[in-house]
């Protein structure tokens, strides 16, 4: 645990970037699930979804925005896991800012849920301030 009585997330994990055929899979997949840990940063959270690619990255937005629960264990823990394309995958997440960034990631939510009853909402500003960035990670031991 660290001073603000958090635990301490291990920084040595190596990110790597996600292939082309895993992003081709995860733009067109709606099966995404995301688990963040929990404040233990060894038990994963109870999944939920949505996700879209922009470029050679993947991104998701909290529902609920800043106060949703997963996306306060995903900023703070740095660090969890996926389902998406059928898949598991180990990933980092790291909190996204860039308002020309968020736009693009707008638009990639109109084209893959052009339709839907979610799309809407997701386009509103709690979501957009909740917006993560999903990289995969090379596991530890263990994991």
């Amino acid at each position: 645990m660290n001073k603000s009585n958090q635990p301490v997330v291990s920084t040595t994990v190596t990110t790597m970037q996600w292939s082309r055929a895993q992003l081709a899979a995860f733009s067109t997949a709606d099966d995404f699930q995301v688990s963040p840990f929990y404040s233990d940063g060894q038990t994963y959270g109870t999944p939920t979804w949505r996700s879209v690619v922009v470029g050679q990255q993947l991104f998701i937005r909290a529902w609920n925005g800043p106060r949703s629960r997963w996306y306060r264990s995903a900023v703070t823990q740095r660090a969890g896991r996926i389902h998406l394309a059928e898949s598991n995958h180990l990933v980092n997440f790291v909190p996204i800012c860039d308002e020309q960034l968020n736009n693009q990631i707008d638009q990639a939510y109109r084209q893959k849920y052009a339709g839907s009853p979610y799309l809407m909402p997701m386009l509103a500003s709690g979501p957009r301030q909740a917006t993560v960035q999903v990289m995969p990670r090379i596991s530890k031991k263990g994991e």
